[in-house]
């Protein structure tokens, strides 16, 4: 049974989707144990929907008018009918984080680098995550186990256990 980390319902299942977001955009967090615990266990299940479904794609053609006005058959891949279900379950699971500018980059920079993506943290599940454990799980024959804690210590004030939580 998980754990109710003290907070109401509404309260805590938004915590741990603000917690599951900045873990798979950051990579790691730091926060105390029992949250570390329920975020993985979230966190992991959404991991293996992405990698399951992640490369169900489905090439269409479509008519196009280009820049002349003519008619023009071109190709475009879209995703199949269980990558769509698991993105939508996905967003949905999920806050939508976006893409920060970087310290050095240029708004004209930025504005072409992300032109076409809506939805950044999905789309770095799907493109990064899901092949990356994927090669994993066929490498060593196992699902599962994609995040690590790693114990920091008691924390100054209230002395509650802090770890580090990471994608491996």
């Amino acid at each position: 049974m998980p754990k109710k980390l003290g907070r109401p319902t509404d309260q805590r299942m938004a915590m741990l989707k603000n917690q599951v977001s900045e873990l798979l955009w950051n990579g790691q967090i730091e926060t105390t144990v029992d949250r570390a615990k329920s975020v993985r266990r979230i966190a992991e299940k959404l991991l293996t929907v992405a990698i399951k479904t992640y490369n169900d794609e489905v090439k269409v053609t479509k008519n196009v008018k280009n820049a002349k006005g003519d008619v023009v058959a071109q190709e475009f891949t879209n995703d199949g009918p269980k990558k769509l279900a698991a993105r939508r379950r996905l967003m949905a699971e999920l806050r939508d984080l976006q893409e920060i500018r970087g310290e050095k980059e240029k708004k004209e920079n930025f504005t072409a680098r992300v032109k076409d993506i809506k939805h950044p943290l999905i789309e770095k599940i799907f493109n990064e995550y899901a092949p990356k454990y994927a090669a994993r799980k066929e490498e060593l024959g196992q699902g599962g186990g994609y995040t690590r804690i790693v114990k920091l210590g008691q924390r100054r004030g209230d002395a509650a256990e802090v770890v580090i939580l990471q994608l491996i």
